[in-house]
């Protein structure tokens, strides 16, 4: 297995293309044309799509019908064919064609010196400052031609379909500008029978605010139909007698903008991106309703022709040419970040707020009983509570918060827990477990009751479970329900004690947090203005703590427990997280991915407000290490999911609720996702 080359993973180069054009050259445009696909070739590209018309240029307006430009076009797309033998890309080159009596504005599909097919464009804009149907004739009723070009009879219509066999998923379709501006483009109809990159060839002049509404429909095309739209307009060379032009080229795959070039350039531009086509293929196979709507169309889409070929893609590493979020689950763009957070500290609130809502009755109102630790998670699902409170305007001391000492509690977080409460308002009370925790151990005989510094399991879970026990009667005693902290990517690896711990309570607001979004939560929270500085400043002093459970004390100089030595960096685990639950990716496309992402810590974006010191880097082989975790913990743990209370989705990543986004049999096993990863990634 070809571990680090692109299309080996699941990915395929794409290329939108502007080249300046020579008006009525079309000689002259073919070679700018094939300089561009060259260097498409020695960027390893699969599919490079250029401009409308971009072989005579668009705006010649009735040249398009002289004897002499149709001639030359024809020598053009020759040209073209004859050069591609060499080449690697498939090349989607705009060109104006004759078919019977009428003239059809067209993408020629050109592959290893063949025409492969000929794309019209079916719906001609002829309002405003458009007058396609003074030369070109619509192309929407040519399904099942056929058309002669640079000497070759090749099919004809919009209702052709490219499919590179050996690229599993890289099924290609063509429309032209219009297209994609009409209800119903030929495109999704395209995709319902099978495409996944969607190519148009615009010419499309600029005016104010348009381009705006191209990325609005090339996004929303790919984002319906769940395919890549590769978008390029014509640019320089384009006539300025009335219009301008701003040569924009783009690609989206499933509404994510994967790349762009500048506006209004002085030269060629070209867009080069790896399209997903694993994520594509996913996307379909969950979304069901994708295939059912395929079946209302059935009577166009099943007679869609479909033209194969033969690829022989580049080996080896090519490098990955897209973006790769370290945190899925957290945007690095700032504005992104605090509508997300926004959202999703809403979702909880609302969540708490109508769930006791619904428990509440005239002669009686449930309080919000919550262990709070000094931690990230207690400390976010306690801020939660208190706002669920005012919503529902109660005072905030009928939410009633337990800080539980244990054997290893630091004076730290102990007095974080008890200034956060405070500040906030809230009922708090102190329970000491130790003593409750020391007569179970004597009780079962375990060694730490005979003075042995054992810290096993059984000497953790006793402190993690009495402390549920204790919140689950005080809510029985007060009248409350017990709100969970524990979060997403704690249920993901199993990082909780299950029956009475913290896997249960009787709604958990974190259920659908994963670690690395939490955080930024609170920091958000924080910032806003949501609570008083007093809060705010506990607020601060809090996100700077490490994660660990508190549960094995530290004997002398050791180092205090942390989790991330037991169940991995959440920074890697959310990451294969996302990618698991939303992606459903194989574990060796994991690792690529995260390889690419967490290699070199000066490269790509990071989320604003992270620290420096928490901006770390990992290598192939501990990339390895804690994929094989979390695949071990993932498969192991999903007894503790499968009898999870209830909580809110809150992140389109998914959750880990049997009853939303997640279902799978308890006695899973996970070989098959292990013998992969020992057989396919390197670093083991």
């Amino acid at each position: 297995m070809d571990f680090y080359n692109a299309y080996a993973q699941g990915f395929a180069r794409v290329a939108a293309c502007t080249v300046p054009v020579r008006l009525a050259d079309p000689a002259a445009n073919a070679a700018a044309v094939l300089e561009q696909a060259r260097l498409c070739h020695d960027d390893g590209v699969a599919v490079a799509v250029f401009p409308e018309l971009c072989l005579s240029g668009y705006s010649i307006e009735d040249l398009h019908l002289q004897d002499t430009l149709l001639a030359e076009v024809d020598a053009a797309v020759a040209s073209i064919v004859e050069a591609s033998r060499e080449l690697l890309p498939v090349l989607v080159v705009g060109a104006p064609l004759a078919h019977g009596n009428r003239l059809l504005n067209c993408a020629v599909v050109v592959h290893r010196g063949e025409v492969l097919g000929v794309a019209p464009k079916s719906y001609l804009p002829n309002y405003r400052e458009f007058f396609d149907k003074r030369h070109f004739a619509p192309g929407d009723d040519r399904r099942g031609s056929t058309v002669t070009v640079a000497g070759r009879e090749a099919p004809l219509g919009p209702d052709l379909l490219f499919d590179v066999t050996d690229v599993p998923g890289l099924v290609l379709h063509v429309e032209v500008c219009e297209d994609m501006w009409v209800p119903v483009p030929p495109s999704a109809e395209a995709a319902l029978a099978g495409a996944t990159v969607l190519a148009n060839l615009s010419g499309s002049p600029i005016t104010v605010a348009r381009a705006d509404d191209r990325h609005l429909l090339a996004r929303s095309a790919s984002h319906r139909c769940n395919a890549a739209y590769v978008y390029a307009a014509g640019g320089p060379g384009e006539s300025s007698t009335d219009l301008s032009w701003d040569g924009q080229t783009m690609v989206y795959e499933a509404g994510d903008l994967l790349g762009e070039s500048e506006r209004f350039p002085d030269g060629p531009r070209r867009t080069v991106v790896d399209v997903d086509l694993d994520r594509v293929r996913q996307d379909r196979l969950r979304q069901g309703s994708f295939d059912d709507n395929r079946r209302t169309h059935a009577a166009r889409t099943d007679d869609f022709r479909t033209v194969r070929l033969r690829l022989d893609p580049p080996t080896g590493d090519l490098g990955l040419r897209r973006k790769v979020d370290r945190y899925p689950f957290v945007p690095d763009d700032p504005a992104r970040l605090a509508q997300d957070c926004y959202e999703a500290y809403s979702i909880q609130v609302f969540g708490l707020e109508q769930r006791m809502s619904t428990m509440s009755s005239d002669t009686w109102q449930p309080k919000a009983v919550i262990g709070v630790s000094g931690g990230l998670d207690s400390t976010h699902a306690l801020i939660v509570a208190a706002r669920a409170m005012d919503r529902l305007g109660r005072p905030r001391s009928d939410v009633l918060a337990y800080t539980m000492p244990g054997f290893a509690t630091t004076s730290e977080t102990k007095d974080y827990a008890t200034r956060l409460c405070a500040s906030l308002g809230v009922t708090f009370a102190e329970i000491d477990i130790r003593p409750a925790a020391e007569q179970m151990l004597t009780d079962l005989g375990h060694p730490y009751s005979a003075g042995e510094h054992v810290y096993d399991v059984t000497f953790e879970n006793v402190q993690a479970g009495l402390r549920y026990d204790y919140l689950f009667r005080l809510a029985n005693h007060h009248g409350g329900l017990v709100v969970g902290t524990g979060d997403l990517s704690e249920l993901a690896l199993g990082w909780c004690t299950y029956g009475v711990g913290d896997q249960m309570s009787h709604y958990n607001v974190n259920a659908g947090v994963p670690k690395t979004l939490v955080q930024h939560l609170i920091r958000w929270v924080a910032d806003s203005g949501q609570f008083p500085e007093d809060t705010t400043a506990v607020l601060r002093e809090i996100l700077a703590l490490e994660i660990t459970p508190e549960l094995v004390p530290t004997v002398g100089d050791a180092v205090p427990q942390r989790t991330e030595d037991s169940v991995g960096p959440y920074a890697l685990q959310d990451f294969t997280l996302f990618h698991v639950l939303r992606r459903g990716y194989r574990p060796r496309k994991v690792a690529f991915l995260a390889w690419h992402a967490w290699r070199d810590r000066t490269e790509g974006e990071w989320p604003p407000g992270l620290p420096e010191d928490k901006r770390g880097e990992f290598d192939l082989p501990t990339i390895h290490r804690w994929l094989e975790v979390f695949v071990r913990r993932f498969f192991a743990s999903q007894f503790k999911r499968s009898a999870l209370p209830n909580g809110p989705k809150v992140s389109p990543g998914g959750t880990m609720s049997p009853r939303g986004d997640w279902r799978m049999p308890s006695d899973a096993s996970a070989a098959a996702w292990l013998r992969e990863l020992g057989r396919d990634v390197p670093g083991a």
